[in-house]
């Protein structure tokens, strides 16, 4: 039975995390993966600030359409000049991405040493 499992990155160092779900539509996942892991095009935007540390894309076992992220920001100050210095751009891709899911949600965001 395939599963979407992945070969985690080392874990990163962070005070802030920003952890998502989504439900990506059936056969978009390789786009999908594309797009929202480590290297893909959110990572690209992020690193627009020095303060973003990276992002994890996990996969789930049991339902191969179910990911998760986690986006690494020093803190969440930093994140959120971040989000307000380039809202525009965070519109664009959002905008552009939105095909690829069912539905996503943030589920929340966590100092790293909670």
């Amino acid at each position: 039975m395939p599963t979407t499992e992945m070969v985690l990155p080392t874990v990163l160092e962070s005070t802030y995390i920003v952890l998502w779900e989504f439900q990506v539509k059936a056969g978009c996942e390789a786009e999908f993966m594309a797009a929202y892991g480590p290297d893909g095009e959110w990572a690209r935007l992020f690193r627009r600030s020095p303060e973003f540390l990276g992002v994890e894309l996990l996969g789930s076992i049991g339902n191969p359409g179910r990911f998760f992220t986690l986006d690494h920001w020093t803190s969440a100050t930093a994140m959120d000049l971040f989000m307000s210095a380039n809202a525009t751009a965070y519109y664009v891709l959002d905008h552009r991405f939105t095909s690829l899911t069912v539905w996503e949600r943030r589920i929340g965001s966590f100092p790293a040493d909670a």
